[in-house]
């Protein structure tokens, strides 16, 4: 591993371990600032709320943070391989594109294999996404059953207005994690695609072509996401109590 390289690795983590201090509070104070009412489980604590949770910086702080203190305490004859190791692991694109480029470039000096790798991990990535949204839809098909109903006791003067208010304040809860899981899950995109980019400038051949090809079916998906999320707020967003 190059001297340069172990380096500029060392500056990143010491940025993000740092960062983490920081991101964790502002996210614990971020779900504080959230309206009073409940968040639906199924968004918070389903096996895919992990993936998409968290910032890339964040979920990499943590990853690596974890990795680099066990290296540190374990028995390994080479910790600093270990520490780098750990990081790649746990950052992958979400520390950058250049980042990315840079530690996968490390591991494959062969383009075909390079590509092959971050093609793999892009059909991961997509895949949690489905996962994520098959999650969202679930909660989104119950709170527009929920919005129906406001409605109809609006209509018919029957509201039971506190009831009313705890239904929305929760919804408007569920909608702001789903917005923040596309927030993340659009970086993830971002950041691929300049990987992409780089590689093609730097004479990828072929095999860019499936790179980009994963990377739409990514995009596609997140767009999905986007329209049932839309369509609830424009729902939710249609409702006022006095």
């Amino acid at each position: 591993m190059s001297r340069s390289l172990w380096t500029r690795f060392n500056l990143q983590i010491a940025v993000i371990l740092t960062g983490s201090l920081l991101l964790g509070g502002c996210a614990s104070t971020g779900s504080s600032m959230l309206d009073s009412g409940k968040t639906d489980p199924r968004l918070t604590q389903g096996n895919d709320a992990q993936f998409f949770s968290k910032s890339g910086y964040q979920a990499c702080a943590v990853g690596a943070g974890v990795g680099i203190l066990t290296c540190a305490l374990s028995n390994s004859s080479n910790k600093a391989v270990c520490a780098v190791a750990a990081g790649i692991t746990a950052c992958g694109v979400a520390m950058g594109a250049n980042y990315y480029l840079d530690q996968r470039r490390s591991e494959y000096a062969d383009t075909g294999q390079r590509l092959a790798k971050m093609n793999s991990e892009v059909q991961q990535d997509t895949q949690n996404v489905v996962a994520r949204t098959a999650t969202a839809q679930q909660v989104i098909n119950d709170d527009r059953v929920r919005i129906a109903q406001i409605k109809q006791a609006m209509a018919s003067k029957k509201l039971n207005t506190e009831k009313a208010k705890t239904d929305l304040a929760e919804i408007d809860n569920n909608i702001a994690i789903m917005r923040k899981d596309l927030t993340n899950m659009r970086n993830k995109a971002t950041e691929y695609a300049k990987v992409a980019q780089q590689e093609r400038k730097d004479g990828a051949g072929v095999e860019i072509k499936q790179v980009d090809a994963s990377i739409a079916k990514m995009n596609q998906k997140v767009a999905t996401l986007q329209k049932e999320v839309d369509g609830l707020y424009n729902q939710r967003s249609a409702i006022t109590l006095g």
